[in-house]
């Protein structure tokens, strides 16, 4: 059997800590409505709170980028970001800032999310991870959707590859099976990242019925139900479409665009260890 081909970004013991440390930063930063205690400093400053992490979490993001550009150490043999990986990276950046103009305003749909699935899926969760925040900030420029959100949005789309990249059987998987897990995947990850932005949202929406307004300062078991009833009232007409269009793009098309991801993996062969030898004396 065909070994899989090599995954640009490999992810070592380093990259692996900062990528939780920047996934507990942005558990924070989306949940604290549901888990902060009516004393918290966050209640009091509930309008300053999104822009704090939409400081905070661009430089966290930055030193995971870098560190796994790095590449691991020299004796573990393993490349990071070369100039192939960057030019895969920035043509696939571009392909997804594209086409999320596509769909946005009609009810939802977004085909940027089954390119990211697929990307995810070939290329491993550090690739994935890298690319999903680099393709949303990408459209952020190109739309003009830059704001207190962009760096939530960066993260929860980084958080959608990687699971591809983590997702079962990566070698041994193929054809219908595959890509009906993608399809699933896609479907799921994509009511998610509606579920996990509402969190991001929800605190600062005025004007909303106290039945799904938040509360500040209230308990876990009070602000949850209200914050459900907001998903399935609000958002829900947005995901659901965002899914379906996710699970039939990976069902329709997902097959030729896996077949020509790990082509162009192959080709490159990131693995391939650079040599130079002189040349013959004139």
């Amino acid at each position: 059997m065909t070994p899989p081909p090599a995954r640009p970004v490999p992810l070592g013991r380093r990259s692996v800590t900062l990528l939780l440390l920047i996934s507990a930063v942005g558990v924070a930063g989306f949940g604290w409505p549901l888990l902060a205690s009516g004393s918290s400093a966050l209640v009091g400053h509930s309008a300053d709170a999104p822009w704090l992490f939409a400081l905070l979490l661009p430089l966290l993001l930055a030193v995971v980028i870098a560190q796994i550009s790095e590449g691991r150490s020299a004796g573990g043999g393993e490349a990071g970001l070369d100039a192939k990986s960057v030019a895969l990276l920035g043509v696939l950046a571009a392909a997804g800032a594209a086409l999320r103009p596509l769909g946005a305003g009609t009810a939802g749909l977004e085909p940027m999310f089954f390119l990211m699935v697929l990307a995810g899926r070939v290329l491993g969760p550090g690739f994935g991870f890298v690319l999903g925040s680099v393709s949303m900030f990408a459209s952020a420029l190109l739309t003009g959707g830059v704001g207190p959100w962009l760096p939530f949005q960066m993260l929860s789309m980084g958080w959608v590859c990687l699971g591809a990249g983590l997702l079962p059987g990566p070698a041994t998987l193929r054809g219908r099976r595959e890509l009906g897990l993608l399809a699933c995947y896609g479907a799921l990850a994509a009511v998610a990242y509606g579920t996990v932005m509402n969190l991001q949202g929800w605190p600062y929406i005025g004007g909303l019925s106290s039945s799904i307004s938040f509360v500040p300062g209230e308990p876990l078991a009070a602000n949850l139900p209200r914050f459900i009833a907001y998903c399935l009232t609000t958002s829900l007409g947005w995901d659901l479409p965002r899914a379906a269009l996710t699970a039939v793009l990976c069902l329709t098309v997902g097959g030729p665009v896996l077949r020509a991801l790990r082509r162009a993996s192959r080709r490159a062969a990131f693995d391939a260890p650079a040599s130079f030898e002189d040349g013959p004396r004139s």
